[in-house]
């Protein structure tokens, strides 16, 4: 377990607006999971082939995906965006 948390950035309503709460709950869900993986989350995701920057995970199989930036200096993962093709 670590000290990590996350956020959404720019802010939940801006990210968050128009989602159906399923897709939310799951969102924060894996960004609860990816804040667990502390150091390890700045590997998770697209792109594959480098480490750190932002990053891009499928969500509800393939119906969307989250884009997110994990911060080792701030011990945060940062939900920058979510598209869901519903």
């Amino acid at each position: 377990m670590t000290d990590w948390t996350w956020d959404y950035n720019p802010g939940e309503e801006y990210i968050t607006e128009g989602l159906p709460p399923g897709v939310v709950a799951e969102v924060e869900r894996l960004a609860t999971e990816l804040a667990a993986l502390g150091r390890g989350a700045t590997t998770v995701g697209r792109p594959t082939d480098r480490e750190g920057g932002l990053r891009e995970f499928d969500i509800l199989a393939g119906r969307g995906f989250i884009s997110f930036l994990a911060v080792p200096r701030q011990e945060c993962v940062y939900v920058c965006n979510v598209t869901w093709y519903g």
